[in-house]
């Protein structure tokens, strides 16, 4: 008797699968009792009939009723999931935008639920008795911290900094360096948030080098300001040149120019402290003589997203009459969240408290005992089917921070003769809560650093209970 072929008998396969409406009838499918409207188990059903198809014209069989069942079930119980729920984060990397940046510090989250529960003094003034501004919470704390006279804060960075150009460079000129004419991630472009603000760009210099001459000669009775963008998430070097901050300044304050900077990431604290490169903080950009500096809640300030703006009180005040001041204004959770999260450096306590920096500051030996724990776990329970390893490695800051600075780690690696490393992480992120993790050389590794130690206990059981 010939053989069919193998087209033939994909097509055979594809017939037994059920219509839709006999798989809802299906014994099966009907002792599940999904609590779901019908239209939803009818997507549920195409979605997994959809699914036995790919398998088969791929080479498997088709599958059962109870097969098909139990896919419905599977995804019935996927969707009683939240879209957007916590993972561990294992990578490595600190302030992975994937993975939305910073952790928040116990107190920053006890005060977002504490505010959110209730109603709050948001724009309410408890001494008068009156109206009050959601812009005060944060004031007092910012400006101590920076050394400003004024501060403001917005959604974001990139809002942050829309808001300046609008309210400070609207129908006027801003000069840049051609060489932070950039695009930051996302689709953000300096250039195209300076045309939307309605300022006009002055490119000067070239892409590796510009001088404050550059600058000072392309100052016209048109110039708003001079805006200086940090490469916080890119690096140029080699044959480069960038101009003095303070001579920058004192050359645009002889024209009464103000300076806008674009901090990015920015940081009220050290980070050549840590061994990393040395990042101008706000309080030294302030310091240099610039009228305005913005930058990011959520990455090295370990804080909730939002876009923080800081500088001389008549532009800062400027900018909170602005129409987009409240188009792009923070809500009560996020204020909240800030002014606890700020609390912990008026208090000198971010190095324990923020958890980015206590990733940042984490002692390698440390480090080492967390993965060799895990490696014990993972061992106990898998024995000879896994090869495993604690070795040296890598962490990196991540999140538009301090491109290409790394620090010292031990991490734990993993392979396995019968899976691949893609298989063994999709399973892992298959867990609850799902266990992120990187791949190096077909090998699954994961870094303690970025996990938080309260997290250790999940991360094990994920690895005892992987399917090898």
């Amino acid at each position: 008797m010939r053989k069919s072929s193998p087209s033939t008998a994909r097509r055979d396969s594809l017939r037994q699968l059920p219509s839709v409406d006999r798989l809802l009838l299906a014994p099966a499918v009907q002792s599940l009792n999904l609590d779901l409207p019908h239209h939803m188990q009818v997507e549920l059903a195409r979605e997994v009939l959809a699914a036995a198809r790919a398998d088969i014209t791929t080479g498997k069989c088709a599958p059962s009723l109870d097969e098909l069942a139990q896919g419905m079930q599977s995804a019935a119980a996927r969707l009683s999931l939240p879209s957007l729920r916590p993972v561990i984060n294992a990578t490595g990397v600190i302030l992975h935008t994937n993975l939305g940046r910073a952790p928040l510090s116990q107190a920053a989250i006890q005060a977002m639920v504490s505010v959110s529960a209730g109603y709050s003094n948001l724009e309410f003034d408890l001494a008068g008795g009156a109206r009050g501004s959601r812009y005060t919470h944060l004031v007092t704390a910012l400006t101590a911290l920076s050394g400003a006279e004024d501060a403001l804060a917005v959604n974001n960075n990139a809002a942050a900094i829309f808001l300046v150009l609008s309210a400070l460079a609207a129908g006027k000129e801003v000069i840049v360096s051609r060489g932070e004419a950039v695009e930051i991630g996302g689709g953000f472009r300096i250039p195209d948030v300076l045309a939307q603000s309605g300022a006009r760009l002055v490119e000067v210099g070239t892409t590796n080098r510009t001088y404050v001459e550059d600058f000072t000669q392309a100052i016209t009775p048109a110039t708003a300001a001079v805006l200086r963008v940090h490469s916080s998430n890119f690096r140029v070097v080699g044959f480069t040149h960038e101009p003095d901050l303070a001579e920058l300044v004192g050359k645009a304050q002889q024209h009464s120019i103000p300076v806008i900077y674009d901090l990015g990431s920015g940081s009220l604290l050290d980070t050549a402290a840590f061994g990393l490169h040395q990042e101008p903080t706000v309080q030294e950009t302030l310091a240099a003589g610039c009228a305005v500096v913005s930058f990011s809640g959520d990455k090295l300030l370990g804080g909730p997203q939002a876009g923080l703006i800081v500088g001389q009180g008549n532009l800062i005040d400027t900018m909170k009459r602005h129409p987009l001041a409240r188009a792009l204004r923070l809500d009560k959770a996020t204020l909240a969240g800030l002014e606890a999260t700020l609390a912990h450096y008026r208090k000198q306590e971010a190095l324990s408290h923020v958890p980015v920096w206590r990733m940042i500051a984490a002692r390698p030996d440390r480090l080492k005992r967390r993965a060799r724990a895990w490696q014990r776990a993972i061992t106990a329970a898998h024995g000879h089917l896994l090869r495993t390893d604690v070795v040296s490695g890598e962490s990196a800051i991540g999140g538009g921070a301090l491109p290409g600075e790394t620090l010292p780690a031990w991490v734990l690696r993993f392979s396995s003769a019968a899976r691949s490393s893609d298989w063994l992480a999709k399973q892992l992120r298959a867990s609850n809560p799902p266990l992120v993790v990187r791949i190096e050389e077909d090998t699954v590794v994961l870094d303690p650093r970025t996990v938080l130690p309260e997290q250790d206990k999940a991360v094990t059981r994920a690895l005892t209970t992987l399917s090898t």
